[in-house]
């Protein structure tokens, strides 16, 4: 009994131990452990919320995805707000301790967090504004992806080869990034090909309308067009427009390269010879060259 006793007082002077007095209020390792039960609870609840919002936004008041994706960043970082004033209201921390901390936050964002504090209002400009939007089909430096998030810090780009691509925000916004997608999924795309000179140059052409008008990738509401683009050094230089919906991160490459085997096998049938680099060399001599045998080549 007297264990159990000296037991529970041992508890009740570790739960009371004092760490540190502000403005009057006692800091307790009891009331610091509650609260920083409440915050770990908070984060989660916060996230199942913001997720739910996900979810009832689009289910009932059928919101597109990039927006509900706005609502649920907004809400969890809101309801994170929320947990850490009511978790430092249970370990009995007075909201003046903003004041010091904001002062230490200040300088570290003055030390060394600019770039921090840049990502994080470029990600909430990014969510406004919508210049780039969840699903987009982008172009970054070299390298061509689909976009999958969009954070408050960073944005994350699914490459065709499956590779991930985390970008910064403020990149979206300093740098010229190529949205191929950014009103609708239709996009114009061209196949350059040279041909023979001497090649019937209108039979060309309507081959190559014909291999997009029987390709089903392509968009029948919008004519597809031919250019002769250029005399070349060594071929007539043809250039195919034609129209498309992207549907898939693959699907550029895809149409492309089908085009490709159907203009081969149509130029083929047509004898049409798709060129390739010759040149013609021109020898200028003042004498005739001189050819002597080489009797030491010769076999006695």
């Amino acid at each position: 009994m007297n264990f159990n006793n000296n037991l529970s007082d041992l508890i009740s002077e570790i739960w009371n131990l004092q760490i540190i007095m502000i403005d009057s209020n006692a800091i307790t390792i009891g009331t610091l452990l509650v609260g920083s039960t409440f915050l770990v609870i908070g984060i989660f609840v916060s996230r199942y919320l913001s997720r739910k919002t996900f979810q009832v936004l689009g289910t009932k008041f059928k919101v597109d995805r990039n927006a509900r994706h706005t609502f649920e960043s907004i809400t969890f970082y809101i309801l994170i707000f929320l947990s850490l004033i009511f978790s430092m209201k249970m370990a009995n921390l007075p909201l003046t301790i903003f004041t010091v901390l904001g002062g230490a936050f200040a300088i570290g964002f003055g030390l060394g967090s600019q770039n921090l504090v840049n990502n994080f209002m470029s990600g909430l400009i990014l969510m406004i504004e919508r210049p780039i939007k969840i699903g987009d089909f982008v172009e970054v430096d070299d390298f061509y992806g689909e976009v999958e998030t969009i954070g408050l810090r960073s944005t994350g780009i699914v490459t065709a080869g499956n590779r991930h691509i985390i970008v910064p925000n403020s990149f979206f916004l300093e740098k010229n990034v190529r949205n191929w997608t950014l009103t609708n999924y239709e996009v114009r795309l061209n196949i350059e090909v040279g041909i023979a000179y001497g090649s019937d140059t209108e039979l060309a052409q309507k081959l190559l309308i014909q291999a997009a008008n029987e390709e089903q990738m392509t968009l029948k509401n919008r004519a597809p067009e031919v250019w002769f683009s250029n005399f070349g050094d060594s071929s007539l230089n043809f250039k195919l427009l034609f129209w498309t919906r992207l549907r898939g991160i693959n699907d550029r490459s895809i149409v492309e390269s089908k085009l490709r085997f159907r203009i081969d096998r149509l130029f083929r049938e047509g004898n049409i010879c798709i060129a390739f680099p010759q040149r013609d060399v021109h020898l200028f001599l003042k004498d005739s060259i001189k050819v002597a045998d080489d009797k030491r080549s010769q076999t006695p």
